[in-house]
């Protein structure tokens, strides 16, 4: 008798469990899920989205064979999902591509498509007259605000929290600590 299946759910709740315990785990899946939505990126790119998502120090002080090893098991995963991962160097479309497949996810490319259908051409107009100095201005009101009311919520649900500590979760994704802070 086989065992039950895993019900998909399942599997992806003990997966990023699994995940915010174990960095390389972490890394693996942000690569993973990058690669399934873009295509023709190289190498320099790939890192900048990981330390984005993961933290800039996820790769450590030996960052390029990390990046290698991780390339290695998510080009296995990939595999026995029946992908293939190539790399192009076409001067037009260099970078790590999916055989057989678009250079953007049908979920990526519907997600532009409704983030373009909700522009505001005139509010787009009232932009291109702000001078660049405002426009910063603005972008940085906008993330402050952003960060402010995550660290509110933050605070809400862990009243322990201090403005600062919850300021850095808010930005970082994870809970402030002496080991961490300022890293």
């Amino acid at each position: 008798m086989s065992p039950a299946p895993i019900p998909p759910q399942s599997a992806t709740f003990l997966l990023e469990e699994a995940a915010a315990r174990d960095p390389a785990l972490t890394r693996r899946l942000a690569l993973l899920r990058i690669l399934l939505d873009e295509r023709y990126l190289d190498r320099q790119q790939l890192v900048m989205r990981l330390a984005s998502s993961a933290g800039p120090s996820c790769f450590g002080s030996a960052w390029e064979d990390v990046f290698y090893r991780d390339m290695r098991v998510v080009k296995a995963a990939l595999a026995a999902a029946g992908y293939r991962l190539r790399y192009s160097r076409d001067p037009k479309h260099s970078g790590y591509y999916l055989a057989g497949q678009p250079a953007l996810s049908d979920e990526l490319r519907k997600t532009i498509r409704q983030s373009v259908a909700e522009i505001d051409r005139v509010q787009i107009g009232v932009f291109q007259r702000m001078s660049p100095a405002n426009r910063f201005r603005l972008g940085c009101s906008v993330t402050d605000t952003a960060r402010d009311a995550v660290a509110y919520r933050l605070r809400q649900q862990n009243p322990q929290l201090s403005p600062i500590q919850a300021s850095f979760q808010a930005v970082q994704g994870r809970p402030f600590s002496e080991e961490n802070h300022g890293q």
